[in-house]
């Protein structure tokens, strides 16, 4: 996909995002700042948060379409994209029969699905089989294809988590089963990670086979683009572990499956943090999400510290627009960093905001 209507300046912005990424702008600074928007106000009018139906994904798309449309105009370091919330987690556990359920996310506009536990006990591993020719496969290729039908030529289609490692044993036995099973069925943990990683690369395949990608790269939720096929990984099973349990269980399926595609970027909440040592060092990671968390500091408020520990792999931040904006006026912002600003009051202010963006140097 050459060109995106939805963004006017985006050879600039992949100019600038591919240095971020190839670890040369650790001199600069990047942000992403959200505006106000009426198609957000819409969905907020129209859905509760909590559990709702699997929606219609032609209305789904027309959503992303109104909210992107009317972002056009911001001039940030942004890729204009949508997001396959409904399939993000369900999409898993439902191709093995499991019960999806759909919540709705009214700050964000999201409509994402969980599963509950697919399996009694490990006894019934043996009777999983990943089939294409299951309903939730087939709604898989609709929505899909309702997306890149409706995105053509105007806005990029982004990636979705993998759900594999611990995170797919979470999905078959829970997460108390899950921790328990490392040390009493390891053998059946590591046939479980084994049946995962041949389930993600057949979903993430599809993905990748029938969404046109960017320039070359991959649009992304997390990190907004990057050059090559870029899975987005999960680690959440290993925040309430010590590193050891990373490096003995977390790390060679990561390595594994960044390495069947080229590369991949994580996310990390707050009670994850002691990860990031171990996890800036995972061969194809291209990039970290640092999330914020209730209990924990802000990461932008903690950020230096945050930097020192992860080197010079990019970092992706939340923050308020005051507080963003006083601190690029003083010219304490760390580089290396996408700024994921919400709050700007306006088109004209952002704009006025990334002028300053883009001459930062540190």
């Amino acid at each position: 996909m050459d060109t995106l209507a939805y963004k006017p300046n985006l050879d600039d912005v992949l100019a600038r995002l591919r240095s971020l990424y190839r670890r040369q702008a650790q001199d600069r600074v990047f942000a992403k700042l959200a505006v106000p928007c009426a198609a957000l106000d819409q969905f907020q009018r129209e859905y509760a948060e909590g559990y709702c139906d699997y929606p219609d994904p032609s209305a789904r798309i027309e959503f992303w379409d109104r909210l992107l449309a009317e972002r056009a105009a911001v001039e940030d370091d942004s890729v204009p994209l949508a997001y396959l919330s409904e399939l993000d987690q369900g999409l898993y556990g439902g191709l093995l029969g499991g019960d999806v359920q759909f919540m709705a996310h009214p700050d964000n506009g999201w409509i994402s699905s969980m599963v509950a536990p697919l399996l009694d006990d490990w006894s019934q591993f043996d009777q999983l089989r990943f089939d294409r020719s299951h309903p939730w496969f087939e709604r898989y290729l609709r929505q899909l294809g309702t997306f890149i039908e409706g995105a053509a030529g105007k806005f990029a289609i982004s990636h979705f988590i993998l759900i594999d490692g611990l995170n797919f044993v979470f999905e078959l036995v829970g997460a108390t089963k899950t921790y328990l099973s490392l040390d009493e069925r390891p053998e059946l943990v590591r046939r479980a990670i084994d049946f995962a990683f041949e389930l993600n690369v057949a979903i993430q395949e599809t993905f990748f086979e029938r969404v046109p990608a960017v320039r070359g790269g991959t649009a992304s939720n997390m990190v907004q683009w990057v050059p090559g096929r870029i899975v987005s990984e999960s680690v959440d099973p290993f925040h309430m572990t010590s590193v050891d349990y990373f490096e003995a269980w977390g790390r060679e399926p990561v390595e594994r499956i960044l390495g069947r595609f080229e590369g991949g970027v994580l996310h990390i909440h707050g009670n994850g943090r002691h990860l990031l040592e171990a996890v800036s060092t995972v061969r194809g990671l291209k990039a970290i999400f640092l999330g914020d968390d209730k209990g924990f500091p802000e990461a932008f408020e903690v950020l230096d510290e945050l930097a020192a520990r992860t080197g010079d792999v990019p970092l992706v931040v939340q923050v308020d627009f005051r507080r963003f904006a006083e601190e690029l006026q003083e010219h304490r912002l760390p580089g290396g960093v996408l700024y994921k600003v919400s709050g700007a009051p306006d088109i004209d202010t952002a704009n006025r905001c990334m002028e300053r963006v883009r001459a930062y140097r540190v």
